[in-house]
C-alpha cells in the first residue's frame, strides 16, 4: 500500500532523473504520513472498540469467577458410595412420610374440636417446626445426590444456617414448654384450663419461636462474616456451622467458644424445665394409689420423654461434646438422625401412642369416605 501511494505520487508529480531515487523515497514517506492521517483515525477507532469489548468480556469473566469462588461445595452424606441409589430412595421415602405425617397432624388438630387443647396446640407447633426443619436440609441433599454439581451459593448457605438454627432452637424451647404443660396437667388438673388458657399458649409458642430466631440472628451473621479460603469443600450434606468453620482462614477459637456457651445455655434452660417438671410429675404419680391414674400419667408423659431423649441426645453430641470426640462420619450420621429421622418420628410417636389422635384420624377418614360415596352415587 505504501509503495502504491509512492508510485501514484511519482506519476502525478514527475521528477528529474538525477534526483528521482532520493525524491521518490521522500514522496513515499510523505504518502505514508498522509495515508495514516486519513485512515489512521478509523483504524484506531476500530481497535479501541475491540479493546473495549475485550475488557468488558474480561470483566464479566472475572465477575463470574469471583461469584463461583464464593460458593461452597457440599460433599454430601455419602462419598464414593455404591449404595447411593438405595440411600436416595430411603431418604426420599422418609422425607415424604415426614412431611405428610406432620401436615396430617396439623390438619387433624385444626379440624377436630376434641384436639383443641393446650397440649395439642403445642404439638401442632412442633409439627410445623419439624416440617420446616426437614425441608431446610433434605431437598438440597436429594438434589445433590442426583446431580454432578454439588455447590451451594454463599447466600443460600447463610439462609440454610439461619433456618436450621431457628428451627432447632425453637424446638429446644418448645419441648421444654411442653414438659411444663404436662406438669400442669398432671399436678394441677383442676387449674389446668386457667393456667394454660389460650393467651398463655400463644405466649409460650411465641416465646419458643422468638428464642429460636434469636439464635439464628445471633450466630448466622457471625458465621458468614468469617473469612473462608481453600477449596471451600464442606464435608457435610448441609451448611452446619461446625463443618463450615473448618474452612475458615483465621482463628475461630473465640467464636467457637462463644457458640459453645450459647448452645449449652440453650440446652440447659429447656433441660432444667424438663427435669423440674418431670421430677414433680414423678412425685405426684408416686402419691397416686390408683394403678389407672399412674398408667394414664405415664402414657401422657412417655411420648414426650421419648421425643426429648432422641432430640436432645443428638443435639448434645453435636453442640456440647468437644470436637476432639468428633469425626466427620459420626457428625454426618448424628446430623442425619436429628434432621431426617426425628421429624418423622415425632408425629408417629404422638399419633400411634395417642388414642385421641387416632380417633380424630378415624373420624376424618370415615367422613371423607362417606363424602366420596355420596359424590360417586350422585355421578
Amino acid at each position: 500500500m505504501l509503495l502504491f501511494a509512492g508510485f501514484t505520487l511519482d506519476i502525478l508529480f514527475p521528477l528529474e532523473r538525477t534526483e528521482s531515487k532520493f525524491h521518490k523515497w521522500i514522496i513515499t514517506f510523505e504518502a505514508t504520513v498522509i495515508f495514516y492521517a486519513i485512515f489512521g483515525t478509523y483504524l484506531n477507532e476500530d481497535l479501541s472498540q475491540q479493546m473495549q469489548i475485550r475488557k468488558r468480556e474480561e470483566a464479566v469473566l472475572a465477575m463470574k469467577n469471583s461469584t463461583s469462588s464464593s460458593d461452597f461445595i457440599l460433599l454430601g452424606l455419602l462419598v464414593n458410595s455404591q449404595a447411593a441409589g438405595i440411600v436416595f430412595t430411603v431418604i426420599l421415602a422418609i422425607f415424604m412420610v415426614a412431611v405428610i405425617a406432620n401436615l396430617v397432624m396439623i390438619f387433624l388438630i385444626q379440624v377436630d374440636s376434641h384436639l383443641h387443647t393446650p397440649m395439642y396446640f403445642l404439638l401442632s407447633q412442633l409439627s410445623i417446626m419439624d416440617t420446616l426443619f426437614i425441608c431446610t436440609t433434605v431437598p438440597k441433599l436429594l438434589a445433590d445426590m442426583v446431580s454432578q454439581e454439588k455447590t451451594i451459593s454463599f447466600v443460600a448457605c447463610g439462609i440454610q444456617i439461619f433456618l436450621y438454627l431457628t428451627m432447632i432452637g425453637s424446638e429446644f424451647f418448645l419441648l421444654g414448654l411442653m414438659a411444663y404443660d404436662r406438669y400442669v396437667a398432671v399436678c394441677n388438673p383442676l387449674r389446668y384450663p386457667v393456667l394454660m388458657n389460650r393467651k398463655v399458649c400463644l405466649l409460650l409458642a411465641a416465646g419458643a419461636w422468638f428464642g429460636g430466631s434469636l439464635d439464628g440472628f445471633l450466630l448466622t451473621p457471625i458465621t458468614m462474616n468469617v473469612n473462608y479460603c481453600g477449596p471451600r469443600s464442606v464435608n457435610h450434606f448441609f451448611c452446619e456451622i461446625p463443618a463450615v468453620l473448618k474452612l475458615a482462614c483465621a482463628d475461630t477459637s473465640l467464636y467457637e467458644t462463644l457458640m459453645y456457651i450459647c448452645c449449652v445455655l440453650m440446652l440447659l434452660i429447656p433441660i432444667s424445665i424438663i427435669s423440674a417438671s418431670y421430677s414433680l410429675i414423678l412425685l405426684t404419680v408416686h402419691r397416686v394409689r390408683s394403678a389407672e391414674g399412674q398408667r394414664k400419667a405415664f402414657t401422657t408423659c412417655s411420648s414426650h420423654l421419648t421425643v426429648v431423649s432422641i432430640f436432645y441426645g443428638a443435639a448434645f453430641y453435636t453442640y456440647v461434646l468437644p470436637q476432639s470426640f468428633h469425626t466427620p462420619e459420626q457428625d454426618k450420621v448424628v446430623s442425619a438422625f436429628y434432621t431426617i429421622i426425628t421429624p418423622v418420628l415425632n408425629p408417629l410417636i404422638y399419633s400411634l401412642r395417642n388414642k385421641d389422635v387416632m380417633e380424630a384420624f378415624k373420624k376424618v377418614f370415615v367422613r371423607c369416605s362417606a363424602a366420596q360415596k355420596v359424590a360417586t352415587s350422585d355421578a
